[in-house]
C-alpha cells in the first residue's frame, strides 16, 4: 500500500516550493497529483450599508474566482515541466468559514496531503484553517513540510511519537508504507503512563510493528523540556531522524483547542517534516 493519491493545496504563489515537493512525492510514489487553488473572499456583511451586501459580495467573489483561476494558470504552467507526473488543478473560491468543507471534500478522497507549515512570515493567514480541514473535516493524513525538503526516500529514520492514545494509532497505521521503507524506527516515549494492562510502555506497538516488518525500537524519555514538541525535536536532532509520525489531537471544535497543545507547538518548531493524522 502506497500514496497513490496525493493532494496539495494553494493559495499564493509563494507556495510553489511546496508544489514542487508535492510533485515529487507523488512521481516517487507513482501516484497522482491533484492541486486545489484556493481563492478566498474576505467579504464581512456586517460593514456594508443597506443595500450594497449584494454588490460587495458580487466584487469580492469576482476577485476570488480571479485570483484562483491566474493561480491555477501558474500551477499548469508549472506542472508542464514535469513529464513523468501524473496530475491535475482545479480553481475554487471560497470564504474563510467555508475552507473545512471544500478542502475537507478534497482531502477525504485523498492518501495524503502535503502542507507547508502553517506557521511563519511567509505563511498565508489561512494556512492553520487548511492543516485544519485536510486533518479534521477530511480525515485526511497530512505531511507538514517545515522547508520544501521531502524525508529521504526510502526514509532512513523515522520516529514515532507514541503515547498510548487512539490519536497516536491512527498515525502510525497511516504511516505504515513509510514505517516499512525505513532503515529503522524508534518509538519515541516521554513521561509514560501505566498500560491499563500492565504490559511496557510501547511494547504492543512494537510488536504490531514487527509483524509489518518495521525495525523499531523503544526509547523512554523523562521530559525535560519546557514542552513534549521540545522534546520530541531535540530528540528528532539527536537520532538524525529525517521524518516524526504524530497523532493531531482536538478536544473542541474551536480552532485553538483543535491546533492547540503539542500539535500545534509541533507544528511551529518542527525541524523536520511531520507525518501527522488522527
Amino acid at each position: 500500500m502506497g500514496y497513490k493519491s496525493i493532494l496539495t493545496i494553494l493559495s499564493d504563489e509563494r507556495q510553489l516550493p511546496q508544489l514542487d515537493a508535492a510533485a515529487a512525492l507523488a512521481a516517487r510514489e507513482d501516484g497522482h497529483l491533484s492541486v486545489l487553488s484556493l481563492g478566498l473572499d474576505h467579504t464581512q456583511v456586517g460593514y456594508y450599508f443597506p443595500g450594497g451586501t449584494p454588490y460587495a459580495f458580487q466584487d469580492a467573489i469576482d476577485m476570488a474566482m480571479e485570483a484562483a483561476e491566474s493561480l491555477d494558470q501558474t500551477v499548469r504552467q508549472h506542472l508542464a515541466r514535469f513529464s513523468d507526473l501524473r496530475w491535475s488543478s482545479e480553481a475554487a473560491v471560497a470564504q474563510i468559514g467555508g475552507i473545512s468543507n471544500l478542502v475537507g471534500m478534497r482531502a477525504r478522497f485523498s492518501d495524503l496531503t502535503v502542507l507547508a507549515r502553517p506557521y511563519g512570515k511567509d505563511a498565508p493567514g489561512e494556512a492553520e484553517a487548511v492543516v485544519e480541514a485536510a486533518l479534521f473535516e477530511g480525515g485526511c493524513p497530512v505531511l507538514v513540510l517545515p522547508g520544501t525538503d521531502l524525508p529521504a526516500h526510502p526514509p532512513q529514520k523515522v520516529l514515532v511519537a507514541w503515547n498510548q492514545s487512539l490519536e497516536a494509532l491512527a498515525a502510525v497505521r497511516r504511516a505504515l508504507p513509510l514505517l516499512q521503507a525505513a532503515k529503522s524506527v524508534e518509538i519515541t516515549i516521554i513521561d509514560p503512563r501505566r498500560s491499563a494492562d500492565g504490559s511496557e510502555p510501547g511494547a504492543p506497538l512494537t510488536q504490531m510493528l514487527t509483524r509489518h516488518g518495521v525495525h523499531a525500537d523503544i526509547a523512554v524519555l523523562a521530559r525535560t523540556a519546557a514542552t513534549v514538541s521540545e522534546e520530541l525535536n531535540r530528540r528528532a536532532t539527536e537520532i538524525a531522524a529525517d521524518l516524526v509520525v504524530m497523532g493531531a489531537y482536538g478536544h473542541s471544535r474551536f480552532r485553538q483547542a483543535i491546533l492547540g497543545g503539542a500539535t500545534r507547538n509541533m507544528l511551529e518548531k518542527a525541524r523536520v517534516p511531520v507525518f501527522m493524522a488522527r
